[in-house]
């Protein structure tokens, strides 16, 4: 096509295949093999190919992301607005830098969206597969948009609330990082009802927990190792969880607490700043509150699991994922 359009697909294809931790593909896959499918048999390639569309939405929702929380690096490296928007100084061309990095990046999101439909519709399950999960797919997609709104709007609106930040949990996170690919898993294999829905509240329960983890890690967590600057939440103004406890905590025991906290988010933080909000948000109970509620998520997940008609194979699968993706430091 030219125009430098081979380079920004190339770029696009380098983010998909450089990183990440392929959670979701891997739930489905899962997920199926749970529902009695078999990874020997001449299904498993197409639904391997499914599967592994999960990623390409992932990547449309990371790189979207990146813009709307004005993030500079993703996995260790410039986000991708940030490549282009560098591309487009180094390259002295017309107009401004960032609003072409941008613009860029919005399109290679939407491009690796299309991409995954693509990929789902080629990927040569049967036509009776295809049928049961294009509701679920079609889901999925509508509930992490709707999700990444709710983020976007609970920060324009300042909403405080743990409700509203749970919220969001559920459908930007929660429903396509587990709940719905664990979903599109058992629709591939023509599962029935009862372990669908086990899947789906197993799925809810673990995801949510991801984001918790999540949550302190964009507080907490080492750039060495998440690949993302230290305290990033909190000067992006992420309204998360971890956040409205501590201000629902301040607000009750330590007024001061509270306004430097409500001063702070959003802001231009230096290194220090970031330290002072981790003591206050320690110090406030908010870090052990999160903690507990992800151990009480996992709890009921693997309780439900424990129950579900999932086979024992699938079910220890899902077991080791579920601690891993609730445990890790990245």
């Amino acid at each position: 096509m030219g125009g430098g359009y081979r380079d920004a697909v190339t770029t696009l294809e380098n983010f998909v295949l450089r990183g990440g931790k392929r959670v979701r593909p891997a739930f489905a896959w899962t997920g199926w093999i749970g529902a009695g499918g078999d990874p020997q048999g001449p299904d498993a390639g197409p639904v391997l190919r499914a599967c592994s569309a999960l990623e390409l939405v992932q990547a449309c929702a990371l790189v979207h992301d990146d813009i709307i929380d004005a993030s500079t690096t993703r996995r260790g490296f410039p986000t991708v607005h940030v490549q282009f928007e560098e591309r487009h100084r180094a390259g002295s061309w017309s107009g401004e830098s960032p609003h072409f990095g941008e613009a860029v990046a919005i399109l290679l999101g939407d491009l690796a969206l299309a991409w995954a439909d693509d990929m789902i519709r080629e990927s040569g399950i049967g036509p009776d597969a295809a049928a049961r999960i294009s509701p679920v797919w079609s889901a999925m997609r509508t509930e992490v948009l709707g999700g990444q709104f709710l983020d976007i709007s609970n920060e324009a609106r300042a909403d405080e609330s743990i409700d509203a930040a749970m919220r969001v949990n559920r459908y930007k996170t929660a429903a396509y990082t587990i709940e719905r690919p664990l979903h599109l898993g058992a629709a591939l294999a023509g599962a029935g009802e009862n372990l669908v829905s086990a899947y789906r509240r197993f799925g809810t329960d673990i995801g949510i927990a991801f984001q918790l983890r999540d949550d302190l890690l964009g507080v907490f967590g080492d750039p060495a190792v998440t690949g993302k600057p230290s305290g990033d939440d909190l000067r992006a103004g992420k309204r998360t969880v971890l956040f409205a406890l501590a201000l629902q905590r301040a607000d009750r025991d330590d007024p001061g607490a509270a306004a430097a906290l409500r001063g702070s988010i959003g802001t231009d933080l230096s290194d220090a700043d970031v330290d002072t909000l981790r003591e206050t948000i320690t110090s406030l109970g908010a870090v052990a509150d999160v903690e507990k509620r992800i151990g009480e998520l996992v709890d009921s997940a693997l309780t439900t699991l424990a129950a579900s008609t999932a086979t024992p194979e699938a079910k220890q699968h899902l077991t080791d994922m579920a601690v891993a993706a609730t445990r890790r430091n990245s």
